[in-house]
């Protein structure tokens, strides 16, 4: 498996990124979070430890309780490329959770968002 740069990148650099992006489209912050937990299955909490132990992305899904299992109907392209179509399964965890922030920021419906 490639070794992808973005594996040992901070969770708790990014996260703070998710969160402007949001609340630059009036989004707010509890929404980023409960996409998050959504996807990952984290508690506010846990969620919260992770970005004060400056989780990189690779530990930060790799101690997630458990992924959404809907995630898999996450779909559409980030950065040019179609997120149902990555083969690293760790790249595609980051690239759904980038998709979550996307819709959340276009404004989407968040029972749409968490594919209820």
């Amino acid at each position: 498996m490639p070794n992808h740069r973005i594996f040992a990148m901070k969770f708790s650099k990014v996260y703070p990124l998710y969160v402007q992006k949001a609340e630059r489209k009036q989004r707010t912050r509890a929404e980023v979070d409960q996409v998050i937990r959504w996807l990952t299955g984290y508690s506010q909490a846990g969620l919260e430890r992770q970005i004060e132990r400056e989780s990189d992305f690779e530990t930060f899904f790799a101690e997630a309780p458990a992924l959404n299992p809907n995630a898999a109907l996450i779909t559409g392209v980030v950065c040019g490329v179609r997120v149902e179509a990555v083969d690293d399964p760790l790249v595609q965890k980051i690239r759904y959770l980038d998709k979550l922030v996307d819709e959340l920021a276009k404004g989407k419906a968040m029972e749409k968002i968490l594919r209820q």
